[in-house]
């Protein structure tokens, strides 16, 4: 999809000039940019809900780029994560992208491979925001969860913890995280974000 101004590029670098630079990159392309000096600096002020995608540096002081992917993750933070790397770097680049990151940029930067990366990862989440629009998508998909799924799926809506499912449900929080990932499956989703989402939706 073309650049647009209700999608937004986040840029996570303690770098001021790769900040600078990247933002300029974006912002010529026709996106609408917001830089970051630091993983806290970006915890504390980005809203999730607008559409769009990261590109967060690997090695960064106090947090890396790898120990936000996690904290984003139990999160349930979903935005496309593009990882910028160091050559050395590019091993663990790999293996981010094996835990969910959308791609990873080794430096020096092609603009050209960056911008098309970015435009698939835009596309990618909006993709995935917009099957939830569709109510009769959900009913469908929602049909297909057993009743322990369904159980599982609106308490996770809920944003409630793993472990406070299970003692609710008496099961095993280990049987609560299989429940879950089928209903990320089933339901096309990657969070809980997205699921509290589709029964927002359905309440409509």
């Amino acid at each position: 999809m073309p650049a647009n101004s209700l999608s937004l590029i986040r840029v996570i670098d303690d770098d001021a000039e790769m900040r600078e630079s990247l933002e300029f990159l974006l912002s010529t392309e026709g996106w609408k940019v917001r830089t970051y000096p630091s993983a806290k600096a970006f915890l504390d002020a980005d809203d999730m809900m607008v559409p769009g995608c990261m590109l967060l540096d690997i090695r960064m002081p106090d947090m890396s780029g790898l120990e936000l992917q996690e904290v984003l993750k139990k999160k349930d933070y979903a935005l496309p994560i593009l990882f910028i790397t160091a050559h050395g770097d590019i091993t663990m680049a790999v293996d981010a992208v094996k835990k969910g990151a959308f791609d990873f940029l080794p430096k020096p930067i092609d603009d050209a491979k960056l911008l098309q990366s970015v435009e698939d990862a835009v596309a990618l989440d909006w993709e995935l925001r917009s099957h939830h629009q569709n109510v009769d998508g959900l009913r469908k998909d929602l049909t297909t969860l057993t009743p322990r799924e369904r159980e599982v799926a609106e308490l996770v809506g809920q944003a409630t913890m793993n472990k406070v499912i299970a003692d609710r449900l008496g099961i095993a929080e280990k049987t609560v995280q299989v429940h879950r990932g089928q209903v990320c499956r089933k339901l096309k989703v990657r969070s809980a974000v997205e699921i509290s989402h589709i029964f927002e939706a359905m309440k409509r």
